[in-house]
């Protein structure tokens, strides 16, 4: 396993990381989520993020619960505040009696009495920036939070919290969690530039699109069994990327990859890996086989005609 600096911190992360979204705490039985993680930190895998919201808080239980067993300073634990908690007018957004409140009770939760990167899960227009990056940087004082972080912030509202949290002395923005993968690369075009020129890393989720990037999902033949597609609560976050288009592009992409002598999932981490803001890529596993085969994405280099064959399909 590789490693690289979270932005420009000092903090280093793993390059392919595990995530529990969709996972850990409701699809996937604990026991089996307890091993995934084990294989993953086994593998070196040394990055684990979740979120209060997933699972209404079970997700953080099965990932502390999993990580208890080894040494705290050996993994780096990353989680989020920003969506409903609750049914109460205050137990959303990034207030500061929200942030908290739910700072206090991720760490009850997760049973540690620190967590890494501390992220804002969206952005919230209805509190003032200033509250928000204050009552971060009052956790950090506290050492309850090492780092901070947003997740899907758009340039403009990264940019401003870097240059308020300069201005008043802050506690500073470390990394952006952004989706990004051969199919969604929004971030390329203003958030990358603006977070590698402000020293911010990209811990980037969905990097094999919801799984249409692994191969499973072929043109013109129906979904899987026991696919996420076939996951009645979870085929809505595939089902964008399910067009004709894109299943065509996967199937060429698929050639590109075998020519290359590695699974389509490798191939499409290592791509989103050849950017240099990119600190870590996000995986998602209901098997500790999957780990095993997508770890070995880190440190894969693509040559520069791999990169334009890859290029030639997706602007096709």
């Amino acid at each position: 396993m590789n490693y690289r600096k979270l932005g420009k911190s000092g903090l280093r992360v793993s390059e392919i990381s595990l995530g529990s979204w969709l996972t850990y705490g409701s699809s996937v039985e604990k026991e089996t989520a307890i091993r995934c993680i084990d294989k993953a930190y086994e593998l070196g895998i040394n990055f684990f993020d979740t979120a209060n919201v997933y699972a209404r808080g079970e997700s953080e239980k099965v990932v502390g619960e999993a990580l208890r067993k080894y040494p705290r300073e050996s993994y780096v634990l990353a989680t989020k505040v920003f969506f409903p908690m609750g049914d109460g007018p205050n137990d959303r957004g990034l207030s500061r009696k929200h942030i908290i409140e739910q700072c206090n009770a991720s760490l009850k939760r997760l049973g540690v009495d620190y967590i890494d990167l501390y992220q804002c899960h969206r952005f919230d227009p209805e509190t003032p920036l200033d509250e928000t990056l204050q009552a971060l940087d009052d956790l950090v004082t506290q050492g309850k939070v090492l780092y901070v972080g947003v997740s899907e912030w758009t340039a403009v509202q990264i940019n401003d919290a870097l240059h308020l949290a300069d201005k008043n002395g802050y506690d500073r923005i470390i990394s952006n969690q952004p989706v990004y993968n051969m199919f969604n690369r929004y971030i390329e075009e203003s958030v990358l530039p603006l977070c590698e020129r402000e020293g911010v890393g990209q811990i980037v989720f969905s990097p094999l699109a919801q799984g249409l990037l692994t191969g499973k999902y072929k043109p013109g033949q129906p979904v899987p069994q026991g696919s996420r597609a076939a996951n009645p609560e979870q085929k809505m976050f595939i089902e964008r990327y399910l067009t004709e288009n894109n299943l065509q592009k996967a199937a060429q992409l698929e050639k590109i990859a075998a020519e290359a002598g590695m699974p389509l999932a490798n191939l499409a981490l290592a791509w989103i890996l050849r950017q240099p803001g990119v600190s870590s890529a996000i995986i998602g596993a209901s098997r500790p086989a999957q780990i095993e085969q997508n770890v070995k994405a880190s440190g894969v280099k693509l040559t520069p005609d791999l990169l334009q064959a890859i290029d030639e399909v997706l602007e096709s």
